[in-house]
């Protein structure tokens, strides 16, 4: 019996064998091509990142040789032939071209590039950079730009918890006193001057304002009032 048993388990063991060699003759494509994919997606992976690396670098370099010219004109020349590879460089290159469009005296130029930060499509550019892009950008145009346009672009940007809310709230109050409207112009200084989060230099911004303007600072009113 011990005979016939080892003989059974033996032919078990090779139809088992035979049974596997088979299933690896059939599937083991299957396998092969998996660590395939594996092995050229993670070194894809790599190139890929390494030429984002390349890019980042050469974009870089030729921020750095942009504002490095000695002219102002040639800076920003310089800086609008540079074609970036990711919208976030996009971005940073406008930031610094509008700047020197600025200096250059070109406000309406300045304006539209920092306006086509602002309305970029997609989502690669964060929400408070497109605000902070909007908000520069009337402030660019100033007077130049529609009043009713100005007005309700500064109001939204001045929204309670908005990130520029007071720096939006000060242009307001300059435009009342463009418009003639002092006693509007007062009423929001003063609102700016005694919010929590207002800063140091925005304070002193809407104090000296306040003064010239012929009004009191709410913190000297509550002084005299004490005394």
């Amino acid at each position: 019996m011990s005979d016939t048993d080892s003989f059974i388990e033996e032919v078990s063991e090779e139809v088992r064998r035979d049974r596997l060699f088979g299933y690896m003759r059939k599937y083991g494509w299957i396998a092969v091509l998996a660590v395939v994919l594996i092995v050229g997606g993670a070194s894809y992976n790599e190139i890929r990142k390494s030429q984002a690396r390349a890019d980042a670098q050469a974009t870089g370099d030729e921020i750095f040789a942009a504002v490095e010219q000695n002219d102002n004109a040639a800076r920003i020349a310089a800086l609008q032939a540079i074609e970036p590879a990711s919208p976030e460089a996009q971005m940073m290159i406008d930031f610094l071209l509008a700047s020197h469009q600025l200096l250059q005296g070109e406000n309406p130029a300045a304006a539209d590039t920092l306006e086509g930060v602002a309305n970029a499509s997609g989502t690669d550019v964060p929400e408070i950079y497109r605000q902070v892009a909007l908000f520069k950008s009337v402030v660019a145009r100033g007077p130049d730009m529609d009043a009713a346009t100005r007005r309700s672009t500064l109001e939204a940007l001045a929204a309670p918890g908005a990130p520029l809310a007071l720096m939006a709230q000060e242009q307001i109050a300059l435009l009342e006193i463009e418009e003639g409207n002092i006693d509007a112009a007062l009423a929001q200084l003063e609102a700016i001057s005694m919010d929590s989060s207002v800063t140091p230099g925005l304070l002193r911004r809407a104090t000296q304002l306040i003064v010239a303007l012929g009004g009191t600072p709410p913190a000297v009113a509550g002084l005299t009032a004490s005394e």
